[in-house]
């Protein structure tokens, strides 16, 4: 019996040690604090020139998972997709003249900054807010925009 007993303990705790895994949680990635979906407002001079409202817009990983992010408003501004070199410990953000992914053209981000628990949402609720400065290679007038805005809560009320 007691063979038995012994032969189960060593099972347990050898499988108990061996199935640990060092390293990264596999369920967050280093742009965590950076990383969401914001409902933005896109405006020049403190006004939507082009009648866009509030609209979607994701800040991720890139695949590399390491100093940059990607910035993207899913077609639903300027049509823009780009890696934006980001410093974690402040959570600002910044890229010249990057590739446009969604077609060919450069874009410039400026001051960007995610301000943790800054920002109201629609309902009133406290999360993140963010803010940058855009500029567009093919805008015939070489404006900056404001991109501004709260992190998605996830809450219905908070939706737009």
């Amino acid at each position: 019996m007691r063979k038995i007993i012994l032969a189960i303990s060593s099972v347990v705790l050898i499988s108990n040690f061996s199935c640990k895994k060092a390293g990264l949680d596999p369920g967050t990635t280093i742009a965590n604090k950076a990383a969401g979906g914001w409902w933005v407002t896109f405006t020049q001079g403190g006004t939507d020139v082009f009648g866009l409202g509030t609209f979607f817009l994701d800040t991720y990983n890139t695949a590399a998972n390491g100093d940059s992010i990607w910035v993207d408003d899913l077609g639903h501004s300027w049509n823009f997709k780009v890696k934006a070199q980001i410093n974690y410990s402040s959570l600002s953000f910044a890229t010249a003249n990057a590739q446009n992914s969604y077609y060919n053209s450069q874009v410039t981000i400026l001051n960007g900054k995610i301000l943790p628990k800054a920002g109201h949402s629609r309902a009133g609720n406290i999360t993140d807010s963010i803010y940058f400065q855009a500029q567009f290679s093919d805008d015939p007038s070489a404006a900056t925009y404001v991109i501004s805005g709260t992190l998605r809560t996830g809450f219905i009320e908070d939706d737009y």
